[in-house]
């Protein structure tokens, strides 16, 4: 079936996301960052997540080289950052408020929800690769709406952002 990509990417825009920041530990050191859409729940027990990366991402080699990864899920407020970390050549996180979690790896402070991950599997995916990770550690705040994608533009529980 052939299909056009830009109506179909339209279609695919229906359905509202949170959008979250990826983090790994560059093997130089460097804090890397990526914005991301794709994230799921995958299993309970064992707690499995997962998310994907477009093979043609600056960052992909970063990814790809990382045994761990973080998911950060973004406040509402946090648009500047998604708007961001989802540019090419925008990848670094070091000026952003950041903790240490219990994997090493860079957690933003602002965000609600962080799991920390180990790669479990990636996945062949077309354009992008699939990573399945296993959490390792996780945490949340009470509080907090999220920065939401819808249609092509940022929104939020209240409205758009």
């Amino acid at each position: 079936m052939s299909h056009d990509s830009r109506a179909f990417r339209n279609a695919l825009g229906h359905f509202a996301t949170g959008v979250c920041v990826i983090t790994a530990q560059g093997s130089d050191g460097e804090a890397v960052g990526v914005t991301v859409n794709s994230f799921a729940s995958v299993s309970l027990d064992p707690p499995l997540v997962l998310w994907s990366l477009d093979r043609a991402s600056d960052r992909f080699p970063v990814f790809m080289a990382s045994d761990h990864f973080c998911v950060n899920v973004l406040d509402g407020r946090a648009q500047h950052l998604s708007h961001r970390l989802s540019r090419k050549g925008e990848r670094s996180i070091a000026d952003e408020p950041c903790a240490k979690g219990k994997t090493a790896l860079p957690i933003l402070q602002d965000a609600l929800a962080h799991f920390e991950c180990k790669v479990e599997a990636r996945h062949d995916g077309g354009d992008h690769v699939i990573f399945v990770g296993r959490v390792l550690s996780f945490d949340f705040k009470e509080g907090g709406d999220p920065l939401l994608f819808y249609r092509g533009r940022y929104r939020s529980l209240s409205g758009e952002s």
